[in-house]
């Protein structure tokens, strides 16, 4: 649920080409797989035929292009071991012609990566926040001004720079934003929130009398029992 599923490449220069060639190179040689470093199976065959749908959609209705097609190397099947049985498709680019196709805007849970080249910060900006999701969105970039512009900016409750999957430490929780699909209800699913959610805060107060017998003499020696509960500071 935290994989990029939109990249938003601000310009269409030479560097921005050689981003997105390199991002091409990489998913391409990605191999179907439950090892490290591979793409696994989704959940069923329903997921997988919402999956070709999508990419069917961007490519026969939408003029997009598909630069690296999974579809090639989908599969289901009932195995008898784990290499062999599920549903599979392969990463999948789509770089589209319109912010406005389906694949740009909702969400798929697939490998498919949309990618669209938007011409100036501003409409990068825009695009992102329109979208009715607000779980996470992360810039990169080698400039630390760039970095603080978009994070100031950004609609989304997790936000990255130079991380693709924003997911915080402890003991910041997981969460979207609220206002957005990516938010039910209150509090987030991890974190403090999740522990009130699940639990009851329960508070003791409490005062004690000290016993006269208790109390220290003035040379430092005991003048009666033990002091237990340690009013006099001493364990």
């Amino acid at each position: 649920c935290m994989a990029a599923s939109v990249l938003l490449i601000v310009g269409n220069g030479s560097t921005q080409k050689k981003l997105l060639s390199k991002v091409v190179e990489m998913a391409g040689e990605i191999e179907l797989g439950t090892g490290s470093g591979q793409c696994g199976p989704v959940i069923d065959v329903q997921s997988l035929e919402k999956i070709r749908k999508y990419v069917n959609h961007a490519e026969s209705k939408c003029g997009a292009q598909i630069l690296v097609d999974g579809r090639k190397k989908s599969k289901s099947s009932s195995g008898s071991s784990d290499e062999e049985a599920g549903s599979w498709i392969g990463p999948t680019i789509i770089q589209h012609m319109s912010p406005d196709d389906d694949a740009m805007k909702e969400e798929i849970f697939g490998p498919v990566l949309s990618v669209y080249h938007v011409k100036s910060w501003a409409e990068a900006i825009q695009l992102e926040n329109a979208n009715p999701f607000g779980n996470a969105a992360c810039i990169y970039t080698s400039n630390g001004g760039s970095a603080e512009w978009f994070t100031r900016r950004f609609r989304a409750s997790m936000l990255g720079v130079n991380i693709g999957i924003p997911v915080p430490r402890e003991p910041f929780s997981f969460g979207g934003l609220y206002g957005t699909k990516s938010k039910y209800g209150d509090v987030d699913i991890t974190g403090d929130g999740a522990m009130e959610f699940f639990s009851n805060r329960i508070k003791v107060t409490s005062k004690w009398i000290l016993p006269e017998e208790c109390k220290l003499s003035t040379n430092g020696s005991d003048n009666g029992p033990v002091d237990h509960a340690s009013f006099a500071g001493r364990m």
